[in-house]
């Protein structure tokens, strides 16, 4: 027998409620629950990043967080930040670069540069690839998405 529990939480800014068991993660809860199915399941042990998502402005792995955890709390996911403009710079730059290639890293390092670049707007190289060393990329060997998010970072101290 599985017990539901209401939970109410602000998604992407806009005020929501779901039904979730005591078992479920916060990421089975966005992407089953919510419909939301930017945030990737990778590995299911926090150790690829691909599940980033930001908790009140901080950057988690949602395969390890209990859906139940997420009460009261404000959650971004790649979707949210795909209406603001450093998402929408990133995603850009991303590209530009030729940094996106089988792209399923890509909402997880979107989500994590943008919390680095929140923290530290003027992040050099060494700063980058600490920000992001918890997100894992099989195709690209880092150096076009360090690039990408350095351009951003460059963008954002030069305005």
């Amino acid at each position: 027998m599985s017990q539901k529990h209401e939970i109410d939480f602000t998604l992407n800014g806009i005020k929501n409620s779901a039904r979730v068991g005591l078992d479920m993660s916060a990421l089975d809860m966005l992407r089953d629950v919510v419909g939301l199915t930017g945030t990737k399941y990778g590995c299911g042990e926090g150790e690829c990043g691909a599940c980033t998502i930001l908790v009140d402005g901080i950057s988690q792995n949602a395969c390890l967080m209990f859906a139940l955890d997420c009460q009261g709390r404000s959650l971004t996911t790649v979707e949210g930040l795909a209406a603001q403009p450093a998402g929408a710079a990133l995603r850009a730059a991303l590209v530009e670069c030729g940094a996106v290639q089988c792209g399923f890293c890509t909402p997880g390092m979107v989500v994590q540069a943008t919390h680095l670049l929140a923290t530290e707007p003027d992040a050099d190289e060494a700063a980058i690839k600490r920000g992001i060393e918890g997100n894992i990329c099989r195709c690209t060997g880092y150096k076009k998405i360090v690039e990408a998010i350095a351009s951003v970072s460059q963008t954002s101290t030069q305005e």
